[in-house]
């Protein structure tokens, strides 16, 4: 029977973007993430997206628990409101910390690191390490491109056709949150289509 879903990481920038949808979207999540009682698990930074969206999920009475490397709290400005901090060591500590404290993973508009990030959570899943959901919030088109390489990837024989089935789309918060309510085991058995 598959657990309920009580933390979702966020990955995202920390940079802002160019579109000013990104970071309505991540004010949207923090506070839609809050709103439903979940608590909110992310890089710890208080600049860019991952600013926005614990900004807004603690303007809402939510629950925020970050994970930061030491290295990065002089870089990435601690939000100081968060509900829980945790220091680590490294960037390898941060991600496994945050998987470890997460039933869920949304991916939002970023950059390298959160293409780190997501790429790390989807092979410990294609390698049957966790069965947690993984959705793409697909703002404004960031996600298209990497849609684009999963298909090529498939198509050139170097991830398996069903790979596809590891994550799912949302082309926005409501539907991302849909994601979230459906149960763990329909939504690893559905394909990955966007809503």
């Amino acid at each position: 029977m598959p657990e309920p879903i009580r933390s979702v990481a966020v990955f995202c920038g920390s940079r802002p973007g160019a579109d000013p949808a990104h970071a309505a979207a991540a004010e949207a999540l923090g506070r839609t993430l809050a709103e439903a009682g979940l608590t909110l698990v992310y890089g710890g930074g208080g600049i860019g997206l991952m600013g926005k969206v614990a900004e807004a999920a603690i303007a809402a009475g939510g629950q925020v628990h970050g994970v930061i490397p030491e290295f990065l709290t002089r870089i990435e400005r601690v939000y100081p409101e968060i509900t829980e901090l945790e220091v680590t060591s490294s960037m390898h500590s941060r991600k496994t910390r945050m998987y470890e404290l997460s039933d869920a993973f949304i991916v939002l508009s970023g950059g390298l690191g959160t293409m780190d990030e997501l790429m790390e959570v989807l092979t410990w899943r294609q390698l049957g390490l966790h069965d947690k959901p993984i959705i793409l919030l697909d703002i404004a088109g960031w996600a298209r491109p990497l849609l684009a390489l999963f298909d090529h990837l498939i198509e050139a024989g170097f991830v398996a056709a069903d790979g596809r089935q590891l994550f799912a789309v949302a082309a926005d918060v409501p539907a991302a949150m849909a994601l979230l309510r459906a149960s763990p085991a329909d939504e690893a058995s559905a394909p990955a289509e966007r809503l």
